[in-house]
């Protein structure tokens, strides 16, 4: 099994890995330095994800994620455990507790609302 997308054919890409030190110019620094430069890989990011086939066999590929997310594949589409089919989830909600009826309104009086007494000022 190598490391490449089996869709688009994305795989590992050889570069460098820059190390520097010192302070940038623009923080008061004399400039950064270049001190090191070694190899390195740039790996893409591959998943392993059961889809379906155009002829309807499962099958298990590793993909990355740019066509997982793209919908460059068709994943498996399992069945939710622990669900009742439609005809028998329509008899449970008739057979559950009633709903609650809505709170009524308050009545309503016909005086104003009274106003809030003064404390008398000291002289």
């Amino acid at each position: 099994m190598s490391r490449e997308c089996e869709i688009c054919g994305k795989k590992i890409v050889m570069g460098n890995q820059i190390t520097t030190r010192g302070k940038a110019k623009y923080l008061g620094g004399v400039g950064t330095k270049v001190t090191g430069i070694s190899p390195r890989q740039f790996r893409p990011n591959l998943q392993r994800v059961r889809i379906t086939t155009p002829n309807g066999t499962h099958k298990r590929i590793r993909i990355c994620t740019q066509c997982l997310r793209s919908g460059a594949v068709t994943r498996i589409i399992r069945v939710a455990p622990f669900k009742l089919p439609a005809s028998e989830a329509g008899q449970e909600s008739s057979l559950a507790a009633p709903a609650k009826p809505s709170p009524e309104p308050a009545p309503q009086t016909d005086q104003a609302p009274s106003k809030p007494k003064q404390k008398k000022k000291k002289t």
